[in-house]
């Protein structure tokens, strides 16, 4: 393929677009620009715009009469300056004798003005080269500014600019905003990446209406995450409900729904990183759910701020102090007439010496945004397997425990080395430390994933595939994961009492794991009821309250004692 060299760029021809009645007029010009530049001709605006659609991606600038017939001038500045995507970025010079009119063109985008009569041809030439030049430096420098998807900023200009529009408008009172979309990978895998593209086309065209009334700046951060900055709005609840009916039109997607976080009348001494902060925890702590939702930043969400930050910082002297307490949940095989003890799960429980006991459902969800739920697993995981030594010797039974494998641990290439070698310290085979991880873990990476569990599996481990039902997975893809248990998701046993559909779903399960001679265990087991039920649909095994809570080692071990003595 032939390349063209900076020298021939620079050489090349620019295509001018001639418009005007005036035959005379177009002629002269014609005579003056035909040795230097590519020239098309229109007589008027109408004629004007559909050589333009045709021709806008090699049109190098307009040369523009305002006085026509069928369509003027002005009316054809305006269509093209309020064009977002293709035409707004052609310049125009204006072919005029009116002094008068040098105003109202350079409001509607007009970038110079070539007096009538025409009598410098070299005047008129390079009136037209700058134009050119300075709309071609402006496309390069809009390249590196603006996402490649949505024509919004990038997150680095955003900042620039927002930075500087606190300079110029500093009295101003602002908002910060963060937008993202509830389940946007799923847009992608059920219509396609063009109509992923296509509703982030949709939310910045919809921002930049938004813009249009109000001042303010608006950037595409991530895949799906926007930064608004903007003047302050009075009513947010028409504000959002304007935004999202026109995402839903340009996108032609009904379903779509954004969670929208709202930092209100920013705080100037904060930078502005931190104004966007804060702005994202109001969004992360909006409800996930179907239906959009938006929430504000506020004292109350200050104060978790500063509590998650807290924690984080002393995740450390935690861990070297022992404050996580590892608990156990006994697991109950019920085949038999009576249950019987089979293994436990570890669960991670933190007694803070300031804030007392904490619930995992606070700090595990943090430890896996920031990276540390890694530490917090080898913790565990150590814990665990000296404890399945201990109650080997005090009691002389093995009795093998389930500990969480998290989705980064799988990536860890000395996840296996490290897991092998904590067995053999403690004196234990790798099938009493048995692994869940979560189903979603098996959905996300395929391949490389599917590839380090059946490496675990010849080593010895047992897999247990955890919360089964709550992700994207189907019901086939059971019969090609490397799985030695299936865990059912508490929240078919929670409702299958009260749900026929549950219940029925409950039963397919069952049938095919045991077609495929796979136990399962039912957690989140509460009552009387459940247990039957569970019991009569042939499942293996459950854990829950109505056996027993979590419970901290010396209790759980008058568990075992309980269970040894009813042997």
């Amino acid at each position: 393929m032939k390349t063209i060299s900076r020298i021939e760029k620079e050489t090349r021809k620019r295509k001018i677009l001639v418009v005007d009645d005036e035959f005379v007029n177009r002629s002269i010009l014609g005579n003056m620009l035909e040795n230097d530049f590519e020239l098309l001709y229109a007589s008027n605006g109408k004629e004007a715009l559909d050589i333009i659609r045709s021709e806008y991606k090699t049109l190098s600038i307009i040369l523009l009469d305002l006085l026509m017939p069928e369509m003027d001038g002005y009316q054809l500045l305006e269509i093209l300056s309020n064009d977002e995507n293709n035409y707004k970025n052609i310049p125009v010079i204006i072919l005029t004798s009116e002094k008068s009119a040098e105003i109202k063109s350079l409001q509607l985008g007009a970038v110079d003005f070539i007096p009538k009569p025409y009598d410098i041809p070299e005047v008129i030439k390079e009136r037209i080269r700058r134009s050119i030049k300075l709309a071609e430096e402006n496309k390069l420098i809009t390249a590196v500014e603006n996402d490649s998807v949505t024509s919004l900023y990038n997150k680095e200009f955003f900042y620039q600019y927002a930075k500087d529009m606190d300079t110029f408008h500093s009295d101003m009172q602002t908002d910060t905003a963060v937008i993202n979309v509830n389940r946007f990978h799923l847009v992608n895998e059920l219509y396609g990446r063009q109509a992923g593209n296509g509703l982030l086309r949709a939310i910045a065209d919809s921002l930049r209406k938004l813009l249009r009334k109000n001042m303010g700046l608006a950037c595409r951060c991530d895949s799906d995450t926007f930064f608004l900055y903007i003047a302050h709005q009075e009513d947010y609840d028409k504000c959002i409900s304007e935004l999202l009916n026109s995402i839903s039109k340009l996108s032609g997607l009904s379903n779509i729904s954004v969670r929208i976080g709202i930092y209100e009348n920013c705080s100037k001494e904060l930078s502005l990183e931190q104004r966007i902060d804060h702005a994202m925890l109001a969004c992360n702590n909006c409800r996930s759910t179907y239906n959009s939702s938006f929430a504000f930043f506020d004292d109350k969400l200050r104060e978790k701020e500063i509590f998650y930050e807290k924690l984080v910082h002393s995740t450390d002297d935690a861990l070297d102090e022992k404050q996580f307490i590892v608990y156990y949940q006994p697991k109950f095989n019920i085949k038999g007439d009576k249950p019987v003890l089979s293994s436990a799960e570890a669960l991670i429980r933190w007694k803070h010496p300031e804030h007392g006991m904490i619930s995992p459902g606070v700090f595990i969800p943090l430890f896996e945004k920031n990276g540390l739920i890694q530490k917090i697993d080898h913790y565990v995981w150590r814990e665990a397997a000296a404890r399945i030594a201990e109650w080997k010797k005090s009691f002389g039974i093995t009795l093998p425990v389930s500990v969480n494998v998290s989705r980064v641990d799988l990536f860890d290439p000395e996840l296996e080395a490290r897991l092998l070698a904590l067995t053999e310290e403690n004196g234990i085979s790798p099938g009493d430390l048995m692994l869940e991880i979560t189903e979603s873990a098996y959905s996300d990476d395929d391949s490389g994933i599917i590839s380090v569990i059946n490496k675990l599996r010849e080593d010895g481990f047992t897999i247990e595939m955890d919360d089964f039902g709550s992700g994207y997975s189907s019901l086939n893809m059971l019969t090609s994961m490397p799985i030695d248990i299936l865990k059912l998701d508490m929240g078919f046993v929670r409702k299958m009492c009260s749900s026929e559909t549950d219940r029925q779903m409950v039963g397919i399960i069952l049938e095919i794991a045991k077609f495929l001679y796979v136990p399962v265990i039912a957690e989140g087991v509460e009552d009387e009821q459940q247990y039957r039920t569970l019991k009569n649909m042939g499942c293996d095994l459950i854990q829950g309250f109505y056996f027993s809570k979590p419970l901290p080692p010396e209790d759980f071990e008058n568990v075992i004692s309980k269970s040894l003595q009813a042997l």
